[in-house]
């Protein structure tokens, strides 16, 4: 299926948040008013959940290093000084876990952040983060946009604004979780060796400015169109990186080698191992829960989307652990952090969070815990993850892919076929049951399960498999693009 888009389908489209903001795309519906309409009824939305708590006006802004996003910000944090509200604007680009951490240190109502994550180039976005911490719930972004047809009240006085620096505080919260020292000697004395694409994104500088060494960090310049690609932790968008590990020479035998991959707005992560094989989220949820479990003590339910692999509820096991399940998207795994004890939560996409640090996710400090379990267990991460398919006799493959939809009226197509003719057998195999808590899940006879799932930004179907092996999951992942491409054409 060939899809083009133009920038005029995207023309007055609503403002409406999918499963983390709104994105659009830049100069078609993504626009300075716009943003500066949005902003000061995200931050009234957030005044009335959380006012009462904060005794404040008080808002972050901050933004990733994509097209525009410097003056994005301050159009936004501008339209809040004239909506009465304070502002603590960021003076540089940084990851979108350090505006969610600065909102709770400074008190504040919640954060704005500029920032479009993983999406290609042509895209910008707007997040909301809440005075706790974390991505707020749907009841907060629906008040938002329910904001969005009523005139703003006046305000008594201008806010006032200021700029900070949000990496200081930041940086020494993830230093304070981890055994620094012990990763950076490992470094320094070459028995750990650490590479990281950052993809052009927010996370340029972070490992470097945490660990206090040098790393062989890929892609940390500034390029708007992200070398033609997009800042998607993904093998398709990662040919160097594989490649250097590939070929890197290794000083001695026994030399530990780990690449790690950050997407646009760094609350998302990936890793290559030594061999230079990529590893998704399905396989550091696991490496992490055994070596929190083992080397730090943690303790706590396990939270993971329905996308998640059938292996991480298994390893919860082995060290005792509930598992709790979710939509994806993840302001349903901070809603869960806020109300119970949790230890991770975690989405196959790439976003990890820990209940020892704020209810959000966060590539660099589960790229510091990624190091330490190598460290720890002086193993590559690919054995250690073969160590846990051993001990539970469990193994699977998986993968996901994105199909692009033609038109809204296409995907509208797709999601009635859904609800009312759901299919009874996948590629050969009987549909057992589904649920459709988001999107639909099937698990079928052969204990594969397919996901079929609407993308909340763009117009795109992500369909998602884990089976026995690889050649199942292709059967699955083939069935479904067959289906939906005939239901499109009919």
């Amino acid at each position: 299926m060939t899809v083009h888009l133009s920038p005029a389908s995207f023309v007055n489209k609503p403002i409406a948040f999918g499963t983390d903001g709104w994105r659009g795309m830049i100069a078609a519906d993504f626009t300075f008013e716009r943003v500066m309409d949005v902003a000061p009824r995200a931050a009234l939305a957030l005044e009335q959940a959380y006012g009462n708590q904060t005794g404040n006006r008080l808002m972050i802004v901050g933004y990733d290093r994509r097209f525009l996003s410097p003056e994005f910000a301050l159009a936004a944090a501008e339209s809040l000084q004239a909506a009465g509200f304070d502002v603590m604007l960021s003076e540089c680009f940084a990851p979108t876990p350090a505006f969610s951490w600065a909102a709770k240190q400074f008190n504040a109502l919640g954060a704005i952040v500029i920032t479009a994550s993983h999406n290609p180039a042509a895209y910008s976005g707007l997040k909301v983060k809440g005075g706790f911490g974390g991505s707020v719930s749907p009841d907060i972004t629906q008040a938002i946009e329910a904001l969005l047809s009523q005139p703003l009240p006046p305000a008594a006085t201008r806010g006032m604004l200021q700029s900070f620096n949000p990496w200081t505080s930041y940086c020494e919260g993830l230093q304070a979780k981890v055994d620094v020292s012990r990763l950076k000697q490992a470094i320094a004395s070459g028995k750990l060796t650490v590479f990281a694409d950052v993809m052009h994104g927010a996370a340029a500088g972070g490992l470097e400015q945490l660990l206090g060494i040098p790393i062989r960090e890929l892609n940390g310049d500034a390029d708007p169109t992200f070398g033609g690609g997009a800042p998607e932790p993904l093998p398709r968008y990662l040919p160097d990186l594989l490649h250097q590990i590939k070929t890197y020479n290794r000083k001695s035998a026994d030399e530990l080698v780990v690449g790690l991959v950050f997407d646009g707005d760094s609350d998302r992560i990936a890793a290559v191992d030594g061999q230079g094989t990529f590893l998704s989220s399905q396989v550091l949820i696991p490496v992490l829960i055994q070596h929190l479990s083992i080397h730090r003590g943690f303790t706590g339910e396990i939270v993971k989307t329905i996308s998640g692999s059938n292996l991480i509820p298994l390893v919860a096991k082995l060290f005792d652990l509930s598992v709790h399940e979710t939509p994806i998207g993840y302001k349903y795994i901070a809603d869960r952090m806020l109300e119970s004890a949790v230890f991770l939560g975690g989405e196959e996409s790439g976003g990890i969070g820990y209940g020892n640090h704020i209810p959000e996710r966060d590539a660099l400090l589960s790229a510091l815990y990624v190091l330490e379990a190598v460290v720890g267990a002086d193993m590559d991460l690919s054995e250690q993850y073969a160590d846990l398919q051993a001990r539970t006799n469990f193994t699977s493959d998986y993968d996901r892919i994105d199909l692009p939809l033609a038109s809204m009226a296409v995907r509208s197509r797709l999601l009635n076929e859904l609800q009312t003719q759901p299919p009874t057998e996948i590629g050969g195999q009987a549909v057992l049951s589904y649920i459709d808590i988001d999107g639909y899940k099937f698990q079928l006879a052969d204990q594969s399960w397919l996901l079929i799932r609407f993308s909340g930004t763009e117009p795109v179907l992500r369909l998602y498999s884990e089976a026995a092996n690889a050649e199942r999951v292709q059967q699955n992942l083939a069935w479904a693009k067959d289906w939906a491409n005939s239901v499109a054409a009919g």
